[in-house]
Protein backbone atom coordinates (compact mmCIF):
# COMPACT_ATOMS: atom_id res chain seq x y z
CA UNK A 1 0.00 0.00 0.00
CA UNK A 2 1.53 3.45 -1.03
CA UNK A 3 2.04 5.86 1.42
CA UNK A 4 0.08 8.84 0.88
CA UNK A 5 2.19 11.58 3.69
CA UNK A 6 4.15 14.11 2.22
CA UNK A 7 7.81 14.21 1.76
CA UNK A 8 9.60 15.72 4.65
CA UNK A 9 12.42 18.12 4.47
CA UNK A 10 15.17 16.03 4.53
CA UNK A 11 13.40 13.52 2.00
CA UNK A 12 13.07 16.16 -0.10
CA UNK A 13 16.72 17.08 -0.58
CA UNK A 14 17.96 13.46 -0.40
CA UNK A 15 15.89 12.59 -3.05
CA UNK A 16 16.83 15.24 -5.05
CA UNK A 17 19.87 15.67 -6.52
CA UNK A 18 19.91 18.89 -7.70
CA UNK A 19 18.62 19.96 -4.22
CA UNK A 20 21.39 18.35 -2.46
CA UNK A 21 24.15 19.40 -5.05
CA UNK A 22 23.35 23.23 -4.39
CA UNK A 23 23.14 22.49 -0.90
CA UNK A 24 26.86 21.08 -0.79
CA UNK A 25 27.99 24.27 -3.10
CA UNK A 26 26.47 26.41 -0.51
CA UNK A 27 27.90 24.69 2.46
CA UNK A 28 31.42 24.07 0.98
CA UNK A 29 31.10 28.27 -0.15
CA UNK A 30 30.72 29.53 3.27
CA UNK A 31 33.10 27.19 5.25
CA UNK A 32 35.80 28.52 2.76
CA UNK A 33 34.45 31.99 3.56
CA UNK A 34 34.54 31.45 6.92
CA UNK A 35 38.49 29.94 6.69
CA UNK A 36 39.86 32.61 4.04
CA UNK A 37 38.68 35.90 4.50
CA UNK A 38 39.96 35.92 7.99
CA UNK A 39 43.29 35.62 6.26
CA UNK A 40 42.99 39.18 3.96
CA UNK A 41 43.09 40.89 7.86
CA UNK A 42 45.84 38.96 9.39
CA UNK A 43 49.01 40.65 10.08
CA UNK A 44 51.47 38.18 9.47
CA UNK A 45 49.37 36.71 6.04
CA UNK A 46 49.76 40.52 4.66
CA UNK A 47 52.51 42.33 5.45
CA UNK A 48 56.23 41.64 4.57
CA UNK A 49 58.80 39.91 6.93
CA UNK A 50 61.67 42.15 8.04
CA UNK A 51 64.23 42.54 5.13
CA UNK A 52 61.52 41.49 2.24
CA UNK A 53 62.24 43.14 -1.03
CA UNK A 54 60.27 43.39 -4.32
CA UNK A 55 62.37 40.90 -7.02
CA UNK A 56 64.43 43.30 -8.84
CA UNK A 57 64.12 43.23 -13.03
CA UNK A 58 66.44 40.37 -13.41
CA UNK A 59 64.63 38.58 -10.54
CA UNK A 60 61.62 39.14 -11.79
CA UNK A 61 62.60 38.00 -15.34
CA UNK A 62 64.49 34.56 -13.64
CA UNK A 63 60.87 33.98 -11.75
CA UNK A 64 58.95 33.88 -14.84
CA UNK A 65 61.07 31.38 -16.57
CA UNK A 66 61.15 29.59 -13.24
CA UNK A 67 57.41 28.87 -14.05
CA UNK A 68 57.69 28.98 -17.65
CA UNK A 69 59.71 25.77 -17.09
CA UNK A 70 57.49 24.11 -14.98
CA UNK A 71 59.91 23.98 -12.21
CA UNK A 72 57.52 24.48 -9.59
CA UNK A 73 55.94 20.94 -10.83
CA UNK A 74 59.27 18.78 -9.12
CA UNK A 75 60.22 21.41 -6.29
CA UNK A 76 57.74 23.00 -3.97
CA UNK A 77 59.07 26.37 -2.06
CA UNK A 78 57.41 25.51 0.85
CA UNK A 79 59.66 24.33 4.49
CA UNK A 80 56.55 23.27 6.03
CA UNK A 81 56.46 23.00 10.42
CA UNK A 82 57.72 19.38 9.90
CA UNK A 83 61.03 18.74 12.18
CA UNK A 84 61.87 16.67 9.55
CA UNK A 85 61.97 19.42 6.96
CA UNK A 86 63.30 22.14 9.16
CA UNK A 87 66.32 19.97 9.67
CA UNK A 88 66.55 19.59 6.32
CA UNK A 89 65.86 22.59 4.62
CA UNK A 90 66.33 24.76 7.17
CA UNK A 91 63.93 27.91 8.29
CA UNK A 92 59.55 27.03 8.23
CA UNK A 93 58.65 29.16 5.34
CA UNK A 94 55.69 31.95 6.68
CA UNK A 95 52.90 33.80 4.46
CA UNK A 96 54.75 37.15 5.12
CA UNK A 97 57.99 36.00 2.73
CA UNK A 98 55.85 36.14 -0.23
CA UNK A 99 53.73 38.78 0.26
CA UNK A 100 55.42 40.06 -3.24
CA UNK A 101 54.41 37.23 -5.19
CA UNK A 102 51.73 36.66 -7.58
CA UNK A 103 51.30 33.82 -7.65
CA UNK A 104 53.17 32.03 -4.59
CA UNK A 105 54.77 29.33 -4.97
CA UNK A 106 53.78 27.11 -1.79
CA UNK A 107 53.24 23.26 -2.65
CA UNK A 108 54.34 19.82 -1.35
CA UNK A 109 55.52 18.76 -4.32
CA UNK A 110 58.76 16.82 -3.41
CA UNK A 111 60.18 15.47 -6.38
CA UNK A 112 62.96 17.59 -6.37
CA UNK A 113 64.13 19.15 -3.29
CA UNK A 114 62.41 22.33 -1.80
CA UNK A 115 63.99 25.00 -3.14
CA UNK A 116 62.91 28.11 -0.41
CA UNK A 117 66.51 28.11 1.26
CA UNK A 118 68.13 27.73 -1.78
CA UNK A 119 69.46 30.66 -2.02
CA UNK A 120 73.31 31.39 -1.22
CA UNK A 121 73.69 27.73 -0.77
CA UNK A 122 75.43 27.31 -4.00
CA UNK A 123 77.38 29.76 -6.23
CA UNK A 124 76.33 31.29 -9.41
CA UNK A 125 78.31 29.00 -11.45
CA UNK A 126 76.79 25.79 -9.60
CA UNK A 127 73.96 26.67 -10.59
CA UNK A 128 74.73 27.62 -14.59
CA UNK A 129 76.28 24.01 -14.48
CA UNK A 130 73.52 22.04 -12.82
CA UNK A 131 71.05 23.71 -14.94
CA UNK A 132 72.84 22.73 -18.37
CA UNK A 133 73.92 19.11 -17.37
CA UNK A 134 72.03 18.25 -13.56
CA UNK A 135 73.80 15.09 -13.56
CA UNK A 136 77.28 16.39 -14.03
CA UNK A 137 77.03 17.73 -10.70
CA UNK A 138 74.14 15.77 -9.09
CA UNK A 139 74.43 11.94 -10.54
CA UNK A 140 71.21 10.53 -9.15
CA UNK A 141 69.10 13.49 -10.40
CA UNK A 142 66.29 12.84 -12.81
CA UNK A 143 66.25 16.79 -14.03
CA UNK A 144 66.08 17.13 -17.25
CA UNK A 145 68.87 19.81 -18.22
CA UNK A 146 67.51 23.65 -19.94
CA UNK A 147 71.08 24.33 -22.08
CA UNK A 148 69.30 26.93 -24.36
CA UNK A 149 68.56 29.42 -21.57
CA UNK A 150 72.23 30.20 -22.12
CA UNK A 151 71.33 31.01 -25.31
CA UNK A 152 68.01 32.88 -25.10
CA UNK A 153 68.55 36.71 -24.31
CA UNK A 154 66.00 38.23 -22.32
CA UNK A 155 63.62 40.94 -23.91
CA UNK A 156 64.14 44.33 -22.70
CA UNK A 157 61.54 45.78 -23.22
CA UNK A 158 59.50 43.34 -21.43
CA UNK A 159 60.13 43.69 -17.76
CA UNK A 160 58.19 47.16 -17.34
CA UNK A 161 54.91 46.09 -18.30
CA UNK A 162 55.45 43.19 -15.81
CA UNK A 163 56.81 45.66 -12.93
CA UNK A 164 53.83 47.60 -13.44
CA UNK A 165 51.10 44.91 -13.89
CA UNK A 166 52.19 43.55 -10.57
CA UNK A 167 51.99 47.32 -8.82
CA UNK A 168 48.62 47.43 -9.13
CA UNK A 169 48.49 43.89 -7.16
CA UNK A 170 50.40 45.95 -4.33
CA UNK A 171 54.28 45.46 -5.28
CA UNK A 172 55.85 48.61 -4.20
CA UNK A 173 57.70 49.51 -7.61
CA UNK A 174 58.88 53.33 -8.05
CA UNK A 175 58.15 54.98 -11.36
CA UNK A 176 62.12 55.51 -11.18
CA UNK A 177 62.22 51.35 -10.67
CA UNK A 178 60.15 50.49 -13.52
CA UNK A 179 61.91 53.55 -16.19
CA UNK A 180 65.31 52.10 -15.22
CA UNK A 181 64.08 48.38 -15.80
CA UNK A 182 65.09 47.78 -19.23
CA UNK A 183 68.83 48.77 -18.56
CA UNK A 184 68.90 46.65 -16.17
CA UNK A 185 68.47 43.46 -18.37
CA UNK A 186 69.43 44.23 -21.36
CA UNK A 187 72.29 41.92 -22.62
CA UNK A 188 71.17 39.23 -20.02
CA UNK A 189 70.58 35.56 -20.31
CA UNK A 190 67.26 33.40 -19.64
CA UNK A 191 70.31 31.74 -17.61
CA UNK A 192 71.22 34.70 -15.62
CA UNK A 193 67.76 35.90 -14.61
CA UNK A 194 67.16 32.39 -13.33
CA UNK A 195 70.28 32.19 -11.45
CA UNK A 196 69.48 35.81 -9.72
CA UNK A 197 66.57 34.52 -8.79
CA UNK A 198 67.09 31.00 -7.10
CA UNK A 199 69.86 33.45 -5.45
CA UNK A 200 67.51 35.13 -3.50
CA UNK A 201 65.06 32.68 -2.43
CA UNK A 202 64.60 32.54 1.02
CA UNK A 203 67.10 35.36 1.65
CA UNK A 204 64.82 37.51 3.70
CA UNK A 205 64.77 36.15 6.92
CA UNK A 206 68.41 34.95 7.11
Amino acid sequence: MASNHAPRGHEKIETSNFLMIVLILVAVAIGGIVEIVPLFFQRSTTQPVEGLKPYTPLQLVGRDVYIREGCYNCHSQMVRPFRAEALRYGQLSVAGEFVYDHPFQWGSKRTGPDLHRVGGKYSDEWHRLHLIDPRALVPESNMPGYPWLERATVDPESVAPRMNALRRLGVPYSEEEVAKAADEVRGRTEMDALIAYLQVLGTARK
